[in-house]
């Protein structure tokens, strides 16, 4: 199984004046945490990490830190996720057949997770991890105002891994290109070009650090885990 990270993006809503992927969790960048983990799923053969060149020394440092004994390319990043996972999806290995792409910023994912959704594969053309939702949640209109509210009970929460057979993958990224959609995961280009995306549970610490209280919930689920 190939795995593609995109880690291109600012901390904007972090506050951070760098990528928040640098950013230490117990001692270690963001990305080291996925890195770490995806070292160990049994699945994964080979990582992609897609990043803007200013961060490419760093990462280079962070990979050799974790003595990485999997093969990791660093890729040119986009402006954009999407734009930075078609750039990854050039840059896969030949003969690649299914990539799962993941957020750097959901460091707290597990091997595990890795190898549930690496199977999943075996079973359909693309799928999500996501969990069911827990909130009640409302439709507002731009005046604040409730419009609706949705049945909970058909509600989930979408995470990543993303996994996908590269070959349709690639064929709606660039249909995506084509007829210019802007959209903020892969499965969505998928569902636009009329093919399946199926469930598959994933895990519920497996957040994703946008905020300094992400930071500080992530601090303390981490405690929990190490010895």
């Amino acid at each position: 199984m190939y795995l593609l990270i995109p880690a291109a993006g600012m901390g904007k809503r972090m506050g951070s004046d760098r990528n928040k992927l640098l950013l230490t969790l117990h001692g270690k960048p963001l990305l080291a945490w996925t890195l770490l983990a995806a070292m160990q799923s049994r699945a994964i053969i080979w990582i992609g990490i897609m990043a803007q060149p200013e961060d490419f020394e760093d990462i280079r440092e962070i990979i050799t830190a974790i003595n990485a004994l999997k093969p990791v390319q660093i890729i040119q990043g986009g402006e954009t996720r999407q734009k930075s996972v078609y750039n990854g999806l050039q840059s896969l290995p030949e003969g690649a057949q299914t990539v799962l792409i993941h957020d750097g910023a959901r460091c707290l994912a597990t091997p595990e997770l890795f190898d549930r959704c690496a199977a999943a594969l075996a079973t359909c053309q693309g799928f999500i991890a996501a969990i069911p939702v827990k909130d009640t949640i409302k439709i507002v209109d731009s005046k604040g105002w409730i419009e609706d509210t949705p049945d909970r009970s058909r509600l989930w929460a979408a995470q990543t891994p993303q996994g996908f057979q590269v070959k349709l993958l690639k064929e709606c990224h660039e249909q995506g290109r084509k007829l210019a959609w802007e959209v903020t995961d892969d499965a969505a280009l998928l569902e636009k070009c009329g093919f399946p995306v199926k469930i598959v549970v994933g895990e519920e610490t497996n957040l994703k650090i946008t905020t300094p209280g992400d930071l500080a919930i992530a601090e303390y689920i981490l405690s929990q885990r190490l010895p």
